[in-house]
């Protein structure tokens, strides 16, 4: 099973990102991403898409003789929980340095204040 690591290094790469994201907007087979795509061959695209499906993030249907990709829900889920987890750690170390950022200077404020 992939990790979220392997997914998020799957789409590290700018063609199969390129080829997500036409699949997140609607499902399509090889020879549809290729015409969206002229600059990258029918070869390329099928090899992209099966880092894709390896990872998760996608996943194919056949039908007849062509195979329709469409964005594998599980996978992107299982992604974005990696994410939102990441954010979740980054905020709260943020809190963290807010909050004795915030301490430390209202204790020098105080002891810059001198009574009279």
């Amino acid at each position: 099973m992939e990790t979220a690591v392997d997914r998020l290094g799957a789409l590290g790469e700018a063609r199969r990102r390129a080829i997500f994201e036409l699949l997140a907007v609607e499902p399509a087979s090889v020879g549809s991403l290729s015409k969206r795509l002229p600059a990258v061959t029918r070869s390329a695209i099928s090899q992209h898409l099966r880092v894709l499906v390896d990872a998760r993030l996608v996943t194919y249907q056949s039908v007849g003789t062509r195979n329709i990709y469409r964005v594998d829900p599980e996978g992107v889920a299982a992604l974005r929980a990696y994410l939102d987890s990441l954010w979740q750690r980054a905020l709260a170390d943020f809190k963290l340095v807010a909050e004795e950022s915030f301490s430390q200077a209202k204790k020098a404020g105080k002891k810059g204040r001198r009574r009279t």
